[in-house]
């Protein structure tokens, strides 16, 4: 179901291009994308949506879902996915490498702030990876987007997304390649943090305290999506995030 028209979207460079020829058909073949509310998501102006991780084939599933509803999105991911030629293009394309565990994990998010000032779509997913919980239900969060959510202005979105681990099953690392899966995705409400960025604005320093909290409200917030889209109640005890990431990890990242 396509929501969006080309009126938003903007110029799109050629390296987007590349990506958009390659993503949009991939996931249509993959996916069967079922959207609520991909209204809520502003035809214009900055937006940053955070979501669940659920699969290493998100990103596909979300940039249509993104595109969709008249956007172009960018997304906040591991180095790792930036290597080869591919690497090139997505960096081109305005994709946003994050170096985790290193100081220039700050740098990404310096660009992703920079994109949200320029009116842009960034996604993120808190988690950092794909969920290590055995239920597929999110596990606790980093504090990137936290910080990305208090330093601008932009839109705040909490998308609960369930469907794309049916194809490729993170935990025993298998694909199961079938066309048309059912993917579902749930556009909350946009998360109102004025009061915690007039705070921020007036002196506050952003502090553990404040990103553990406002990291908290997003995650809330996308765990009682989830439990919709899923028709069953979330777990009151949060799975932990690893210690060390597996080998080969190259989902999203909250830095």
């Amino acid at each position: 179901m396509s929501l969006g028209r080309w009126r938003s979207r903007g110029q799109i460079p050629f390296a987007l291009w590349l990506c958009i020829v390659v993503v949009y058909p991939v996931a249509s073949l993959l996916f069967r994308l079922r959207y609520r509310h991909a209204e809520r998501i502003p035809p214009t102006g900055p937006v940053l949506l955070v979501a669940n991780h659920v699969s290493v084939l998100d990103p596909l599933a979300c940039a249509r879902l993104v595109f969709d509803a008249g956007r172009m999105p960018h997304f906040l991911a591991k180095e790792s996915v930036f290597r080869g030629p591919a690497g090139t293009i997505l960096r081109a394309a305005g994709q946003i490498p994050v170096a985790r565990f290193s100081t220039a994990a700050r740098s990404a998010l310096a660009a992703a702030e920079a994109a949200l000032r320029a009116g842009k779509v960034v996604v993120v997913y808190p988690e950092g990876s794909v969920t290590r919980d055995p239920d597929w239900w999110p596990m606790a969060a980093r504090t990137g987007a936290a910080h990305l959510a208090l330093t601008s202005d932009a839109v705040v979105l909490p998308v609960a997304q369930w469907g794309p681990q049916r194809v490729h099953d993170y935990h025993t690392k298998k694909l199961h390649l079938r066309f048309r899966v059912p993917a579902e995705y749930l556009v909350g409400e946009p998360i109102d943090l004025s009061a915690r960025r007039t705070e921020v604005r007036t002196g506050r320093s952003i502090d553990a305290e404040l990103l553990r909290e406002t990291t908290e409200l997003m995650m809330s917030r996308i765990r009682f999506q989830l439990a919709e889209l899923r028709g069953e109640p979330a777990p009151l005890a949060v799975h932990p995030a690893p210690r060390r990431e597996r080998r080969g990890d190259i989902s999203g990242s909250a830095a």
